[in-house]
């Protein structure tokens, strides 16, 4: 689904932009800079940190479930989901 119809960007560019890892863009500005262009008329940076969002929890809830801590309360995994 095209979600910025300014730079003709996918909902899935904006998802493999995202999978950067730590380093990756934490703004929506930085995920056009990292797709090589930069916000025209803005309408799409709404859409584009709801991506970035749910890229987030879905990175949150993978290392949850990669935890290997047996620490209960004080994990900062077991922190993050409760």
């Amino acid at each position: 689904m095209i979600v910025c119809s300014c730079n003709v960007l996918s909902d899935q560019q904006v998802k493999a932009c995202m999978n950067g890892g730590a380093g990756g863009p934490r703004t929506p500005a930085q995920v056009y800079r990292c797709l090589g262009c930069a916000p025209r008329c803005g309408r799409c940076a709404t859409t584009i940190r709801k991506i970035m969002n749910a890229s987030f929890a879905e990175a949150s809830a993978d290392a949850v479930e990669g935890c290997t801590e047996t620490c209960g309360a004080a994990c900062l995994h077991h922190a993050k989901v409760a």
